[in-house]
């Protein structure tokens, strides 16, 4: 049987993070078209059925014996994700405070989704480098 690798694990993330986004899409849009309806079952569907394979190979992955050094990868990551991330919402907090008259909330709710995303891509592109490599 395939061994769960701690790549795989966070790549997932970047599903969950645009998972994250589409409701935040459900919620915040101000139209209604017909199809909408059709959109929002496939991602319910689709959410259960990514939660409930992430749940079985997250408990498979913590079975198996841990890899020692793609873990200390991991947390080096995400600290350098961290400080992204900081950066990310201070130039998204000051061009709120800048734009207030201009940008809506629901703009500044997109510009947070957009984050999420993005850090989610980095954090996965910096773990793979970091791991292949072996640093």
């Amino acid at each position: 049987m395939k061994k769960v690798s701690l790549r795989e694990l966070v790549a997932d993330k970047i599903i969950f993070s645009i998972l994250i986004a589409m409701y935040y899409w459900m919620w915040a849009r101000n139209d209604w078209k017909d199809y909408y309806t059709t959109v929002q079952n496939v991602i319910f569907a689709f959410s259960f059925y990514y939660f409930v394979s992430r749940a079985i190979r997250v408990k498979k992955y913590k079975q198996e014996s841990p890899d020692e050094m793609a873990e200390a990868n991991l947390r080096r990551c995400d600290a350098i994700c961290l400080k992204i991330s900081v950066a990310a919402f201070i130039v998204i907090g000051f061009t709120c405070a800048v734009g207030r008259m201009v940008l809506t909330t629901e703009i500044i709710g997109y510009g947070l989704m957009a984050a999420l995303i993005l850090i989610s891509v980095v954090r996965t592109i910096i773990f793979y480098l970091m791991d292949k490599k072996g640093l």
